[in-house]
């Protein structure tokens, strides 16, 4: 907007100076006309070049954004990923745990039957095979008596060896819980890390938004002075200041509203089978119609733009694979989803992307957040539908 608007006032200068270049001059005007034509083609001169001035700083400045756009995208990245992360830690404690109450419970099982076990053996007295033989009973009885002794002594020595391994099972548990405890205590450090990058790579990007504004303010500063020209050129001049003349930005349209969003209900169904059933990627208000004018340019809109707050998750429309994620410059964080088949599905004006080249999605996971970047006023999601290259209307295959 800003470049529009400087090659605009560049092109109303050099209208100016054609003018001049051929007002009469000479013995047809006095001495102090010519004084102030030569004094005003002097102005509108320094004009040019302090916009250009104007504009490579603004480029600049531009390229700054960028790249403070990318690391506030990586930290965004870095930040999910430890959730992701803390989110498996934890589950793997309550497995853990789940583990632990079950060792203990099998290993007071094997003590209670081993207490049953050497209580027999006490009531049955000590394994005296001479003492059974003398006794004058029955052989078949002194041989039952025998086999008997012998299991009692095998189920003890299995219950001792039981009982061992339980314990170390029950040490191994605990040495686990320790480490996935450790590794969680790691996990929020880190994340209260990244959280503190995020926060300096956000005031970074603020402060070259502030820069781009004033080098803005500025030359509308130096642009008010043309209208300090002479009488004789006071057309000239209100043409100009028309054309330059700040209006009050008009209220915001309000949209049709987006509530239902994509979800993993499309998961592992091919995208050419989702006609009439997808949902949006994001909650917010839709702006505009696939086709219809754009305001700022008269240019058709070849996809939807979803007035959005700032960080709202988007989430991918179908399972797909992630081909781009990068900054572009009039899209701001750009990622782009391969769903097979000649489709893909375009998420512009970012904050921050969440997800790399080469990662696969599934149908209503996070992919990123939304964002104003590329150059946008407002904080929402530009999406597109595509098929070999070529956009189409994507409300034809959402679910109404």
């Amino acid at each position: 907007m800003a470049r529009a608007r400087l090659r605009r006032v560049l092109r109303i200068a050099a209208l100016l100076a054609m003018a001049l270049v051929a007002l009469p001059s000479g013995a047809a005007r006095g001495a102090a006309d010519e004084a102030q034509l030569r004094e005003l083609r002097g102005r509108i001169e320094r004009l040019q070049k302090e916009l250009a001035e104007a504009e490579k700083s603004g480029g600049e400045a531009a390229e700054q954004l960028k790249e403070s756009s990318r690391a506030v995208s990586a930290a965004q990245r870095g930040l999910f990923a430890l959730a992701e992360r803390r989110r498996v830690l934890e589950e793997e404690l309550r497995a853990l745990a789940a583990r632990d109450r079950q060792t203990r419970a099998g290993i007071a099982e094997h003590e209670a039957l081993a207490g049953k076990l050497l209580r027999l053996q006490y009531q049955q007295g000590a394994t005296d095979r001479l003492r059974l033989a003398l006794e004058g009973k029955d052989p078949a009885t002194v041989a039952r008596h025998l086999a008997y002794y012998g299991y009692i002594q095998r189920a003890r020595a299995d219950l001792i060896a039981e009982l061992r391994a339980k314990g170390e099972e029950l040490a191994g548990l605990e040495r686990d819980a320790r480490a996935r405890r450790d590794e969680l205590v790691d996990n929020e450090k880190e994340q209260s890390r990244q959280a503190r990058v995020l926060e300096k790579e956000r005031a970074a990007r603020a402060a070259v938004a502030t820069r781009l504004a004033g080098e803005i303010a500025r030359g509308r500063r130096e642009i008010g002075r043309l209208k300090k020209d002479e009488a004789r050129l006071a057309r000239l001049v209100a043409e100009i200041a028309r054309a330059l003349a700040v209006r009050p930005a008009p209220p915001k349209p309000r949209g049709r509203p987006v509530e239902e969003v994509a979800d993993g209900s499309l998961s592992l169904k091919p995208f050419a089978t989702l006609k009439g059933k997808l949902r949006l990627p994001v909650r917010g208000e839709l702006m505009n119609r696939y086709g219809a004018a754009r305001e700022e340019s008269g240019a058709q809109w070849k996809g939807l733009f979803i007035r959005s707050a700032t960080g709202e998750i988007v989430r991918a429309v179908a399972d797909g694979r992630v081909v781009y994620a990068d900054w572009l410059r009039g899209f701001g964080n750009l990622l782009i989803l391969d769903h097979g088949s000649g489709f893909m599905s375009l998420y512009a004006y970012n904050e921050g992307l969440i997800r790399q080249v080469g990662e696969s999605v599934r149908s209503g996971e996070p992919i990123a957040h939304v964002g104003a970047t590329g150059g946008r006023a407002d904080s929402g999601l530009y999406f597109e539908l595509r098929r070999e290259g070529k956009p189409f209307d994507p409300m034809a295959w959402v679910a109404q």
